[in-house]
């Protein structure tokens, strides 16, 4: 399976090439029972324990997301086996209703019903997916990375179906998220091996070139935050809030994600903002949007190449 979600370090570098040999097929996801671990950590008093809130640390292509329920403990509490990459889910920032996506294989993606049911999927036939976000109205949209689509966004409306494929200037797309109005946005190279943030307006078939007011080192997330676009250097290790008019992206916040060493997929919940890191081998929790080091969590548990993370929950 092609590695769809490419981070900058040397490790995941190592892990592309190793998935690019792998086989395609679909793999049938675990049925094993969810098993706790003992512990809980110490959680700063403001944050109100939520047993029903759950958080995945998405590891490598082809491996298994981590489950946890922060703020009840940083311990991990469960697997999800043979997937890996990024995550999605049906809201546009904070914990999801009931349901999230993760990708499943080098051409599948795959929703559960938390904590990890599995309950569809959906193929992606253009090449290897690499982001997803669905929007309001329940469109799941998928990003391929690389194969005859790369750079191409796929629309599932509804989240069903074979999807419409949509052509971008990018030749690898790497990540995306809807606005408020069914706007999508999203990043990765172009022809010429540079950062892009491109635009799909809301029914529009035709994608567009967004100019940011500052330079980005390496393409991140892009998520609502409730009040700016924003996308994540992972070079940089911080989160860029924008305001959008037209076909620029005004740079409105800066957001320092300190002790990280690439967050390759940032998921922004209130209050809070989760970080797979790559760099580190683990999960983090930051405050969000004051950010700085890492004061409310480190995950605990298994990691194989942290890829991405989602929050959803009951």
């Amino acid at each position: 399976m092609n590695s769809a979600g490419l981070v900058r370090n040397a490790a995941a570098l190592v892990a592309l090439a190793i998935c690019s040999a792998c086989g395609g097929a679909a793999v049938a996801p675990s049925s094993a029972n969810l098993s706790a671990l003992p512990g809980f950590a110490t959680i700063a008093p403001s944050r109100q324990a939520q047993s029903n809130h759950f958080e995945y640390i998405i590891n490598n292509y082809g491996t298994y997301a981590s489950i946890f329920d922060y703020p009840n403990s940083d311990r991990q509490i469960g697997k999800i086996h043979d997937v890996g990459g990024q995550g999605c889910t049906n809201v546009l920032y904070g914990y999801g209703k009931k349901t999230f996506w993760i990708v499943a294989a080098a051409d599948k993606i795959e929703e559960y019903q938390v904590p990890k049911k599995p309950l569809k999927r959906l193929s992606v036939s253009i090449g290897s997916p690499s982001s997803c976000a669905m929007d309001t109205s329940g469109d799941l949209a998928v990003g391929i990375l690389e194969g005859s689509g790369g750079g191409d966004i796929v629309i599932f409306k509804n989240a069903s179906g074979s999807g419409t494929v949509i052509t971008t200037p990018l030749v690898k797309e790497y990540f995306d998220g809807y606005d408020t109005h069914g706007n999508l946005f999203f990043d990765g190279f172009n022809s010429g091996s540079h950062f892009e943030f491109d635009e799909l307006p809301e029914g529009s078939r035709k994608a567009h070139v967004i100019t940011t007011s500052n330079s980005i080192g390496f393409p991140g997330s892009v998520q609502w935050d409730g009040k700016y676009m924003t996308i994540t250097d992972q070079k940089a290790n911080a989160i860029y809030q924008y305001t959008i008019s037209g076909r620029k992206a005004t740079l409105k916040g800066t957001v320092s994600l300190s002790g990280s060493n690439d967050c390759s997929q940032t998921w922004i919940a209130k209050g809070v903002v989760f970080c797979a890191d790559s760099g580190n081998l683990r999960g983090e929790v930051f405050d969000y949007p004051a950010g700085g080091s890492v004061i409310d969590a480190v995950f605990t548990g298994n990691f194989d190449l942290p890829l991405g993370t989602v929050a959803a929950e009951n």
